[in-house]
């Protein structure tokens, strides 16, 4: 197994300040020269492996939101961190058997992709008499171990999610391929922004603000630079991660 050695973990208050910062001043210089409002640009941090106690100090270094691709961390770390007030982004597939905890416990979900996740996410919100965000994921890649839908489908599955009013709408989210050729991954994103410009276009209504969640630890500045605005950020704050992405994203 490869381990990815250029980012030292983060354990300390301090260690979570100066990787936030170094992050941050990354995002804003990326929006900058893409001629963009860096405020436009929110970081998700992505807590996938990281244990509750070094999440302590990176929420006490300003982390309020976490992502995670797995319901069981969050069901667990959403118990763990409960004292905390931080809020809970699921990032990953969803199978409907787990639509009642990322109802209950998730403040927004960025991976839907299934009519039948959205009915049972919708169901059971109804029953607790809350809404949650969700934004759409797409497959911008035509990779078959990624996740979301095939680009041509989008408008149908948008139209079809109107009905499920606890689930609201807030835009796209992306991964790119997994490949060194960066105008490959520069391709991936500029997909997913003409996908919602074409969305708006059509019916605004279906697309909210038209978020794009798109970019991560490798990519983010690519991302920006096509639009993203919201960069779900782990290993370059959190350390080098052991476990390989596809036990995040199977075949």
């Amino acid at each position: 197994m490869r381990v990815v050695t250029e980012y030292p973990a983060a354990s300390t208050v301090d260690d979570f300040h100066a990787n936030l910062a170094v992050i941050r001043a990354r995002i804003d210089d990326a929006a900058r020269a893409a001629g963009r409002d860096p405020a436009e640009v929110r970081l998700l941090p992505v807590s996938k492996t990281v244990e509750s106690d070094r999440l302590r100090n990176a929420v006490a270094a300003g982390c309020d939101w976490f992502g995670e691709n797995k319901v069981q961390e969050v069901k667990r770390k959403h118990g763990e961190l409960a004292d905390t007030g931080v809020k809970w982004s699921v990032i990953g597939h969803l199978q409907t058997n787990k639509a009642k905890d990322v109802a209950a416990l998730a403040d927004e979900f960025q991976a839907l992709d299934s009519l039948r996740v959205a009915a049972a996410l919708d169901r059971r919100l109804q029953t607790l008499g809350r809404g949650i965000d969700v934004l759409v994921q797409v497959n911008t890649s035509s990779e078959e171990s990624k996740f979301g839908l095939h680009p041509d489908d989008l408008a149908g599955f948008l139209t079809e999610l109107a009905p499920f009013s606890s689930l609201r709408v807030r835009g796209l989210m992306t991964l790119a391929a997994l490949s060194a050729d960066a105008e490959r991954v520069r391709g991936c994103f500029a997909l997913l922004r003409d996908l919602r410009d074409r969305a708006r276009d059509t019916d605004p209504d279906l697309i909210g603000p038209g978020e794009l969640s798109m970019g991560m630890s490798g990519d983010f500045e690519t991302a920006i630079e096509q639009g993203s605005t919201c960069v779900r950020v782990g290993q370059a704050i959190f350390g080098a991660r052991a476990t390989p992405d596809s036990h995040y994203w199977p075949n």
